[in-house]
């Protein structure tokens, strides 16, 4: 049976309150009254309740965190690194994998209000939820623009996209072509796109977009490139992520496509997995690490001071350029 505050205070040899008053933190208590209550709570396993905690004014050091599928290698590690890193701070985690549906991440949204967490750092693709702009948190925004309130971190979007173009160009590709998604919400990730068309522009090239939607499934992805490596002249492709891009090598490898002497392909994320199984990749590298910290730092202020006004609202981190074999080949 779960042990109860009565069992604590029995087991101390103290009163109820007093075991409360340790546990919250509140008025002054001997240190070796404090050690007696400690002891016991260990010895029974006692767990204090959050949400109690959280009744008295008290931190729950609870941090929500929304993302989407969690299964690609890129939100992966980066919830990996978050939960590390708030760990490390005295917080735990609640994920909440909310994939593409709006509905679920309203649904998550409310649980974690209900369980009083210190706050949120959300990275889901479902815009257009309006309990962002009234939930009364502290929230900080990874890559989407939840509200004109929320801060956002992000990767240098735009550099990645001229960095990619650069590359394929200078490995002799002419014709550059872009997948991804080719409308524009206002989040940082649109100008993964920009950045390719004002580079396309800037080299005198023709723009080629072609659609890939994130929550595609693999086959339908597989299918669509296949059928734009069939009917297109590109000879270079620039893929708004590294799960399209290995995507875009096992087409070409099926329609007997060379890369990178017909083909120079380059991905986008550069987490350590797709490095490791996939060193033929050359990619846009995140700094995964560095882009988890300035969350954590953001939110944990957001949480010290949720009055302070903001003094930035957009924290944007360089990217890198990883050169491997789907690019190397020159002219």
């Amino acid at each position: 049976m779960r042990p109860k505050l009565t069992d604590v205070a029995k087991k101390a040899g103290v009163s109820v309150t007093t075991v409360s008053r340790v546990i919250n933190d509140y008025g002054y208590i001997s240190q070796k009254t404090r050690d007696k209550v400690f002891s016991a709570m260990e010895e029974l396993n006692y767990q204090p309740n959050s949400l109690a905690r959280s009744l008295h004014g008290k931190s729950t050091n609870l941090v929500g965190l929304i993302f989407p599928a969690i299964t690609n290698p890129f939100f992966a590690e980066l919830v990996e690194q978050i939960e590390q890193k708030l760990f490390s701070e005295g917080y735990k985690v609640i994920l909440c994998n909310a994939g593409s549906d709006k509905e679920k991440e309203r649904e998550y949204l409310k649980m974690l209000l209900a369980n009083q967490v210190d706050g949120i750092i959300a990275g889901a693709h479902n815009l257009g939820i309006d309990e962002y702009n009234r939930v009364g948190l502290p929230i900080v925004s990874f890559d989407r623009k939840l509200s004109e309130q929320i801060p956002i971190v992000s990767c240098d979007n735009y550099a990645g996209g001229k960095m990619a173009v650069e590359e394929l160009y200078n490995a002799g590709a002419r014709h550059i072509y872009f997948l991804g998604n080719p409308h524009q919400n206002g989040n940082p990730t649109d100008q993964r796109l920009a950045g390719y068309c004002d580079t396309i522009d800037g080299l005198g090239l023709s723009r080629h977009i072609h659609t890939v939607s994130f929550s595609e499934s693999p086959s339908l992805k597989l299918f669509s490139i296949k059928k734009l490596l069939t009917e297109s002249v590109a000879d270079g492709i620039v893929c708004t992520d590294d799960l399209t891009a290995i995507l875009v090598l096992q087409a070409a490898k099926e329609l007997a496509i060379k890369v990178p002497e017909q083909l120079k392909v380059t991905g986008f994320d550069g987490t350590t997995q797709v490095q490791l199984y996939h060193p033929e990749l050359s990619t846009i590298v995140q700094p995964i690490s560095d882009i988890a910290e300035v969350l954590v730092e953001v939110l944990k202020a957001r949480i010290k001071q949720p009055s302070e006004p903001l003094k930035q609202m957009q924290y944007t981190l360089p990217v890198s350029f990883l050169q491997r074999d789907s690019t190397k080949f020159r002219v």
